[in-house]
């Protein structure tokens, strides 16, 4: 193609509606009927006034999947923008310069042309090696999945490439989306109180369960006020972990169902996690769990789940708490910028250091998340994360979102950027599982 100059549409996505802005600058609001995807809808709008035109168009849309290009040629066709154009925001249309594309690659794969077989044959062949035989079989690898502008794209059959945080997001969604032979616990803990043990451990429930199909527990190792119950969805029946104790033998018996244990624990049903609740209503003398009772919940999870995320308590001397670390494959420590919950996680990891080889191999492999309250600069999070650097394996920061601030735990809930951080902070977690 030539190098040309074509004008600019802009649309921005809302859920099932849009707002297309033509290379007149005149807004148009589109909707989506029935199961239509917006994309689809906006693609095709594009494209009409690319054909009634007669011209090419550059589409430009944002929204929650981030933004994109697409170069509409004025019979319809399309295919990405280049790579090379500068980003652009809704505003007045303007025109864009289009560079001619480079020349294909020649292919490649065994099938490809290769220079040198010529030279290589060009005896009579009695000494030659025969070649690798290509096989018909396609690779073990997934198969690109996913939702967005790009999938609608690849399903209409067109290639558009991925950016660097896309590629990202999906290698770490295939992190965490892995199934190991054998369970996984992950102790979430920090000896202060209000640093986010309880949202940290909802929010890696559910990018475990909603990427690697479920079968994962939030458990709320707490004796006093643990309230993970509180910000997660109610199910059927009020249970708590005092309720699955005296009933754990049976759930361990040949006879037992798998759906037994639904009684007992609480199902999220868009995050797809379940919770073990314990009571925020009673005093910690009433629903201590001693040592041996411990071991035998503990049997019931592992029975029933493949993940198991503790919500601990502040209690780092309860039984719960130290038998908690020792059937755990994984710490996690979530901390606020401040010098206080700093603190108290650096003193976690110096104690499990000193405690036995076990704690000491939990405190050197464990992952420190720094939350970002709403008022704090990035100044002091980036501060507090350089201090825990040289003492642990992954240091992680997850920004400020509203939805965690009150309420019910929902995924779906936060923004965008908030999602890929708890992913990324999942994979980090999943990388140490193995």
């Amino acid at each position: 193609m030539t190098t040309d100059t074509i004008p600019r549409a802009y649309a921005t996505v809302t859920g099932p509606h849009a707002t297309f802005v033509g290379p007149d600058g005149q807004p148009e609001p589109i909707s989506a009927t029935g199961d239509e995807d917006i994309r689809r809808v906006v693609v095709r709008r594009a494209t009409d006034h690319a054909r009634r035109t007669g011209t090419a168009l550059e589409l430009v849309t944002s929204g929650d999947r981030g933004e994109h290009r697409l170069l509409i040629s004025a019979t319809g066709e399309i295919t990405a923008a280049p790579a090379g154009t500068p980003e652009i925001r809704n505003g007045p249309a303007p025109t864009v310069t289009l560079a001619a594309p480079p020349e294909p690659d020649p292919p490649d794969g065994p099938f490809a042309p290769d220079a040198d077989v010529d030279s290589q044959n060009d005896g009579d062949g009695e000494d030659d090696e025969p070649a690798a035989r290509h096989s018909f079989i396609a690779s073990g690898d997934a198969p690109a999945t996913g939702s967005g502008w790009r999938h609608v794209l690849t399903r209409a059959g067109i290639r558009v490439p991925e950016t660097t945080a896309q590629r990202a997001r999906r290698e770490a969604v295939a992190l965490v989306s892995r199934h190991w032979a054998g369970y996984r616990n992950i102790a979430v803990a920090n000896g202060k109180g209000g640093v986010g043990k309880t949202m940290t451990s909802a929010m890696l429930a559910a990018v475990f369960a909603r990427h690697g199909g479920g079968n994962v527990l939030a458990w709320d190792n707490n004796d006093t006020r643990g309230t993970l119950g509180w910000r997660t969805e109610q199910g059927l029946y009020d249970t708590t972990i005092r309720d699955l104790l005296p009933a754990a033998e049976g759930l361990l018996a040949a006879t037992a169902s798998v759906s037994d244990i639904a009684r007992f624990v609480h199902h999220q049903p868009a995050d797809r996690y379940d919770v073990l609740r314990s009571n925020p209503e009673l005093l910690a003398t009433h629903q201590r769990i001693e040592q041996g009772e411990f071991d035998l919940l503990m049997q019931v999870a592992m029975h029933y789940y493949r993940v198991i995320i503790f919500d601990s308590g502040n209690d780092e001397s309860a039984d719960r708490w130290l038998r908690m670390i020792d059937s755990s494959h994984q710490l996690v420590i979530p901390t606020l910028p401040s010098p206080e919950s700093a603190e108290s996680a650096a003193l976690l990891l110096e104690a499990l250091r000193q405690r036995d080889r076990h704690s000491a191999a939990l405190a050197a492999n464990a992952v420190v998340i720094v939350t970002q309250p709403e008022a704090r600069s990035r100044r002091d999070i980036d501060a507090i994360a350089a201090g825990f650097t040289d003492q642990v394996r992954v240091v992680e920061t997850v920004p400020f979102d509203p939805a965690l601030k009150r309420g019910p735990l929902r995924f779906d809930a936060l923004r965008r950027t908030s999602q890929d951080a708890w992913i990324r902070l999942a994979a980090a977690i999943a990388a140490g599982l193995g």
